[in-house]
């Protein structure tokens, strides 16, 4: 008898195809054949235009998969017709999002599958990062699911400097899911409830459900007194889910996405150079990174995890020549003998690699290194700008990027010890929002002395500190003070601000200085007199 899929399936192609049967292999049971393989099995092939609609229509386009898996309830809201209205109007955004998500959609689906879980979840990643990988909060939260610091560690989302779990595609959407179902239990099992803890954390959303509580009011998400992005952010994945599960009805389309796994987990059991593995896998790197997007720097991390997710078909490509390859030609190496006043930190920064991986290398127990000591350094195959997608290129590109008010102009500043982002801010009369956004940055990340962070400042006393305009060439002058010398008049003579001179001293500035004294200046040599 034959197998109704089998059955269906030889109809579908007849139709579009006018073939009339299908070649048939005794040792095959079509059962276990997709749609991709029966197409081959027939006696007429289909050329290319009728072989992708073919593949892309019903069940073997993902779009479909994630409607049948659909299991939240149908609300009626103003909140959510607002959101309907805007993504009527914007194909566009629709386009762009829809086309990022075609590399993770079909992993994610089948995760919340295997959890029972409703597949409007896919389409959280949208509304958090736009399924932008490389997403990044002011509130500090990073990749598609955009986990904070916090709550990615308690999830066990690794974070150093050579890897941030949060944006690892695998590892994060693991996560997710693991902390949806935790706050769909804590919170009774509404869904909506859930989402809203997502957002705005399930300490947040218990107080508003108390306070509701004591009043005497409903708790159902709708009527909490909740902040307005929580109150904005559960009706627009429902609006999204909608326009998704009829985008007819709404006026747009959505492009196909196939029904089938976009790239393999493929174990390198090692550190590797990320231009070398692109390389074997014969792709751009920039295509590896969005791939593997937490891997911040030119290499995976020595420590692991020691895995890289690979285009699907070019994973048998990749793993083939990976094991051609030696462990210790994954990475370039350097010897360097350590010069007077070398600090591993200072030797990580100079080689664009970490103290961690310097100590594990060497076998360093400690940071103590001394004069005229060999250390054996990874480095990197290509120059820094080849690693578009690394962290330090995505912040340059950034600052490049950033815009100041009319009439303000870009200058740079150099970190300093003791620097911060208030006091930069407050040094240059800006805010520490705009500072940090310029540079691709969060309130609380961390700034080291070296650093370079772009300023847009109308501030004219500002401009002669350490920082560089375009134009400017800054240098640290170690200055003596000389006899008859005040703050003033050396203030002068470098064309610095007394108040500059203080801050960078640690000093007042209208105290007294005496001849011998030493004073760091941050001088423009281009201005100074």
């Amino acid at each position: 008898m034959t197998s109704p899929k089998y059955a269906t399936l030889a109809l579908g192609i007849a139709l579009i195809s006018g073939c009339s049967s299908l070649q048939r292999d005794p040792q095959i049971n079509p059962d276990a054949l997709d749609a991709h393989l029966l197409i081959e099995q027939a006696y007429c092939p289909l050329d290319d235009e009728e072989r992708a609609n073919y593949e892309l229509a019903g069940e073997n386009n993902l779009w479909w998969r994630l409607r049948a898996g659909y299991g939240f309830d149908d609300y009626d809201n103003d909140r959510i017709d607002t959101y309907l209205s805007w993504y009527s109007r914007n194909q566009l955004y629709l386009d762009r999002v829809t086309e990022r998500a075609g590399r993770y959609m079909y992993y994610i689906i089948s995760e919340l599958e295997a959890n029972d879980m409703p597949t409007e979840l896919a389409l959280l990643p949208i509304i958090e990062s736009a399924f932008d990988p490389f997403a990044y909060s002011h509130g500090r939260a990073s990749g598609i699911w955009q986990f904070v610091p916090a709550t990615g560690r308690q999830f066990g989302l690794k974070q150093n400097w050579w890897y941030d779990g949060r944006r690892d595609i695998v590892a994060s959407t693991d996560a997710a899911i693991r902390y949806l179902k935790y706050l769909h239990q804590r919170f009774d099992n509404d869904w909506l409830l859930a989402l809203a803890a997502y957002n705005t954390g399930q300490g947040n959303l218990q107080r508003a459900i108390n306070r509701n509580r004591r009043e005497g009011r409903p708790t159902d998400y709708w009527n909490l007194p909740l902040p307005r992005e929580t109150r904005n952010y559960v009706p627009q994945l429902l609006a999204l889910a909608q326009v998704v599960g009829d985008p007819e009805a709404f006026g747009v389309t959505l492009n196909p996405i196939p029904n089938q796994p976009f790239f393999a987990r493929v174990g390198i059991n090692s550190q590797i150079d990320l231009a070398q593995a692109a390389e074997l896998a014969e792709i751009e790197l920039e295509d590896l990174y969005r791939l593997n997007p937490a891997f911040n720097r030119w290499a995976t991390d020595p420590e692991g995890p020691h895995e890289l997710l690979i285009p699907l078909a070019q994973a048998e490509t990749f793993s083939a020549k990976l094991d051609e390859l030696p462990k210790d030609g994954r990475v370039g190496w350097d010897r360097y003998r350590v010069r007077a006043g070398d600090t591993l930190g200072a030797i990580a920064r100079r080689h664009r690699t970490s103290v961690s991986a310097l100590q594990s290398t060497n076998n360093l127990n400690s940071h103590i290194i001394r004069e005229g000591q060999t250390l054996l350094i990874p480095t990197a195959s290509q120059p820094s700008s080849h690693y578009s997608l690394s962290a330090d290129q995505r912040r340059q590109r950034t600052q490049e990027r950033s815009q100041g008010r009319d009439g303000s102009r870009r200058v740079t500043h150099t970190v300093r010890s003791g620097d911060s982002f208030w006091r930069i801010a407050n040094q240059y009369g800006v805010t520490i929002g705009a500072l940090t956004n310029w540079n691709g940055m969060a309130p609380n990340d961390t700034i080291r002395p070296g650093q370079e962070l772009v300023v847009w400042t109308r501030n004219t006393e500002a401009s002669g500190t350490q920082a560089t305009n375009r134009e400017g060439i800054v240098r640290r002058v170690n200055y003596r003070v000389r006899r008859g010398d005040s703050l003033a008049r050396i203030a002068s003579r470098f064309n610095v601000s007394v108040r500059q001179i203080a801050d960078w001293n640690s000093v007042s500035a209208d105290g007294l200085i005496h001849p011998g004294q030493s004073l760091t200046l941050y001088v423009d040599v281009t201005q100074s007199n």
